[in-house]
This record gives C-alpha cells, sequence and structure tokens, in this order.
C-alpha cells in the first residue's frame, strides 16, 4: 500500500482514500488490534499468534494478510520452525500510530481493550476518572498535551529491561453534566 498522495508537516505520508479506507477495515477489528500488540516488540508467525489468541491457524492466516497488505504488519525472514518447516514472522511497523482515525474506534479500542484484560487480577489495573468543565481552548490543550506525553513515550521505543504494560486513555463529552 504504497499509494500516498501528500505528506504531513512531520513527515507522514498522508494515504489515498482507497488506502484510508482498507487501514480503516483493517484496524476495525480487535483480534487484529491485538494482533499488532503482539508483533510490536517481537515477530511472531502465524501459528504463534493463533496460539496465543486461541484463533484457528487459517483464520489468522487471513488477519495476518490483511495486516500485511495494509503495511501495519511487515513480514521477517523466514525461519525454520519447531519440525524444520519454513515459519514467517511478523512484525507490527508502527504505522497504526499513525492512521487515520476511524468512525468507530474508540469502540473498537474499548472492546480491544476489554478483551486484553479478561484474566488479569483486577488489583493490577489501575484507572482513573476524572470529570472536566473545560472551554474548547483547555479541551484541544488537554489533548495535545496528552497526545504529546503519548507521542514521547512511543519514540523512546522500548525498555531492554521492560515489562509489557497497556495504556488506555478516554476523553468524552460527558452526558451528564453537573446542574449549572
Amino acid at each position: 500500500m504504497a499509494d500516498t498522495t501528500e505528506t504531513r508537516d512531520d513527515g507522514a505520508d498522508v494515504p489515498s482514500e482507497a488506502e484510508s479506507e482498507a487501514l480503516a477495515r483493517a484496524l476495525s477489528s480487535p483480534l487484529r488490534l491485538r494482533m499488532l500488540r503482539l508483533c510490536a516488540w517481537e515477530a511472531r508467525t502465524n501459528k504463534e499468534l493463533a496460539d496465543l489468541l486461541e484463533v484457528n491457524p487459517g483464520t489468522m492466516l487471513h488477519h495476518v494478510r490483511t495486516l500485511v497488505d495494509t503495511g501495519l504488519l511487515a513480514a521477517e525472514p523466514a525461519r525454520a520452525g519447531a519440525r524444520g518447516a519454513r515459519e514467517v514472522p511478523y512484525r507490527a511497523t508502527g504505522r497504526s500510530w499513525r492512521a487515520p482515525r476511524v468512525p468507530n474506534q474508540s469502540i473498537v479500542l474499548l472492546e480491544t481493550m476489554r478483551q486484553q484484560i479478561v484474566g488479569v487480577d483486577p488489583a493490577d489495573i489501575e484507572t482513573t476518572w476524572l470529570g472536566l468543565r473545560l472551554n474548547q481552548e483547555h479541551v484541544d490543550e488537554l489533548r495535545d498535551r496528552l497526545y504529546g506525553l503519548l507521542e514521547e513515550f512511543k519514540q523512546r521505543g522500548p525498555d531492554v529491561d521492560g515489562e509489557t504494560f497497556s495504556l488506555v486513555t478516554v476523553l468524552h463529552p460527558d452526558l451528564n453534566p453537573p446542574a449549572p
């Protein structure tokens, strides 16, 4: 998917309309988002992904191909598997971080997060919920500062001695505002 029409100020490619639609479809699946997370720090084969996510390898191959076709996963050199069979490991490209927003992205991310925490000890999950009353200027400032902090940590790359964590932030209009 190299059909881009322009480049943003930060150097990232702006996808064409067709490419944006393909990215939106690829990123509309919690399973595919979980695959990208699993391939973020180490390359994994179709079989490894299928085993980790408890999915049929044939079904997993369809999802792997979707992510490869959109440039969200990249194949690494083939390697010999446990029985000598040729296996292709895949690594996430990080392209999803800069992908265009899709209409149901927030719902898909929340469902993905819900799936990710199944089996996690509730004592190990830290949550914060804060009600704010902000004008548009301050909402924009909050959004920019949150994104800037996340971008800073993403750019650092993984700590060699680090453990994996997941972070989800949700900023939304409150449909139950306090009385004026």
